[in-house]
């Protein structure tokens, strides 16, 4: 099941990023990540908003994009990016897989 929000911390361990990072793309790109407040202030961050980091850091790590070019990109069209981050994600798992089936059977 699927949580309904994530705090900063889990939004930097899923992306393998830092803190800071996350806290400073959630500054960044305000039209995209709406983070909502807990009582105390934390940042909690929808499922959505984790789709969202994970196109980000595709853009601007692995495709070398600056933040400017990152949100151009995200307003223009959405869905090519949406489907790379989803492929890559789905070949990771097939990796992952086929790597533990390897250490099986060594």
């Amino acid at each position: 099941m699927e949580k309904l929000f994530y705090s900063i911390g889990e939004v930097a361990d899923i992306l393998g990023e830092s803190v800071s990072l996350v806290r400073f793309w959630s500054n960044s790109f305000p039209k995209f990540i709406k983070p909502q407040r807990n009582a105390k202030g934390n940042r909690q961050f929808s499922a959505a908003d984790v789709e969202t980091f994970k196109q980000i850091h595709h853009l601007v790590k692995d495709r070398g994009m600056t933040l400017e070019g990152a949100a151009q990109q995200l307003t223009h069209d959405r869905r090519p990016v949406d489907r790379q981050v989803r492929a890559i994600a789905s070949l990771k798992e097939i990796r992952s897989q086929l790597m533990e089936i390897k250490k099986n059977i060594s």
